[in-house]
């Protein structure tokens, strides 16, 4: 498999048979070639009986994304996108009618983040822009080195993590710096995008070295700093361990998946362990009142019990399909795969229930979920709102 990894400040491709990783760069999203023989290949669509029948409440056209993951953020009535070449939009989250579209005048690499009264993308070369919530220019800014991840908007702050694992907070009126806090970074890491999450006066950040770190929002300061990946191995592309995805925060719990490392949740407050699992993946995990759920990079989708860990099932049925993370929707899981279908499995047994073509293109981005449905954006650029019940 190709693999992007950050190797002394550059971006290289390593051949790797024994991982699967969707890459964000032009390297192939999906399975090894080596001469004409390809290992493990994208599991073909397996035929089953559907008992659900999802439908698409709408969908919006927006330009591509690139070798860019470009997810949609959920704020209040309203779902924001963005796309590569500096196109962002707001949609009213239900009826899917654009409210409005602009033009940043400049490449992004990431986006978006918004509490609804500020819209923040991340523009070439480390530039973090922000509107407001009626599309008005507000500010821009400069981090130091670029940026995969979306930013995290509240609490009057627009949070960035950049490459070089500096994570710097920024008013969300003025665009001055309020803080900035240095991790470190290690000499190997996946090209991908892991997020930040706000959630009351904390910022829950996913880093490269499998930690997983809640810092202040007043000063940057480090509540607590916990491992979920667990570096091992003799060669540094053994020991590749970082967070994936978004953290997840539901009540008093933070979960959390690494490549090459585990999956665990976590007391929000202080860090302490609930429970841990050994788990690869590279995009993350959706979360529920009662279960967690991930992708591991093999495409296997797995439930978790929130409060125990325990597995309750596991779905193999889409195996090296280069899933996205899923999202829990009714009685349902919902996850994207390589070739934009959308595969709803029954959040009971895990079995497929539905399965939903979209326009052919890879589903990388973290889905939203709008009370009963689903938005997806793909990376041709289709932003589709799917409701099952």
């Amino acid at each position: 498999m190709r693999t992007v990894f950050k190797y002394a400040g550059k971006y290289v491709c390593v051949l790797a048979a024994a991982v699967a990783v969707a890459s964000l760069s032009g390297c192939s999203l999906f399975s090894w070639m080596t001469s004409k023989k390809v290992i493990n290949p994208p599991s073909p669509l397996v035929e089953f009986k559907a008992t659900q029948n999802p439908r698409t409440l709408w969908k919006v056209s927006l330009p591509k994304s690139g070798v860019y993951q470009f997810s949609p953020a959920l704020a209040g009535d309203s779902i924001y996108a963005a796309a590569a070449d500096g196109t962002v939009i707001r949609v009213n989250a239900v009826s899917g009618q654009t409210v409005w579209r602009i033009d940043a005048k400049m490449k992004l690499t990431a986006g978006v983040g918004s509490d609804g009264s500020t819209v923040a993308v991340a523009g070439e070369k480390g530039v973090v822009l922000a509107y407001d919530g009626a599309g008005k220019f507000l500010w821009k800014a400069q981090a130091s080195s670029e940026i995969l991840s979306a930013p995290a908007v509240g609490s009057g702050l627009v949070i960035v993590r950049s490459l070089d694992s500096k994570i710097a907070a920024y008013d969300a009126l003025t665009g001055e710096r309020r803080w900035l806090a240095q991790r470190n970074t290690p000499s190997l890491t996946l090209r991908n995008a892991p997020g930040i999450v706000i959630v009351s006066q904390t910022a829950y950040v996913a880093l490269p070295g499998g930690r997983l770190s809640a810092l202040l929002l007043t000063n940057g300061g480090p509540r607590w700093e916990v491992p979920v990946g667990d570096p091992r191995g003799t060669t540094e592309l053994e020991r590749v361990s970082d967070v994936s995805g978004l953290p997840t925060v539901a009540g008093n719990t933070v979960c959390a998946v690494a490549f090459q490392g585990r999956i665990g949740c976590f007391d929000a407050a202080s860090g302490a362990l609930h429970w841990i699992k050994n788990f690869s993946s590279t995009v993350g995990l959706g979360i529920d009142e009662s279960y967690v759920f991930a992708s591991d990079e093999r495409g296997g989708v797995v439930e978790f019990a929130r409060d125990s860990g325990a597995i309750l099932w596991r779905n193999d049925k889409m195996a090296y399909r280069q899933l996205s993370a899923p999202a829990s929707i009714g009685s349902s899981v919902a996850v994207g795969d390589y070739q934009g279908y959308i595969h709803f499995l029954s959040r009971e047994n895990g079995n497929l229930v539905a399965r939903v073509a979209t326009d052919g293109s890879a589903i990388i981005s973290n889905p939203v979920v709008v009370g009963g449905s689903v938005v997806f954006q793909t990376q041709a650029g289709s932003l589709v709102a799917l409701a099952t019940e």
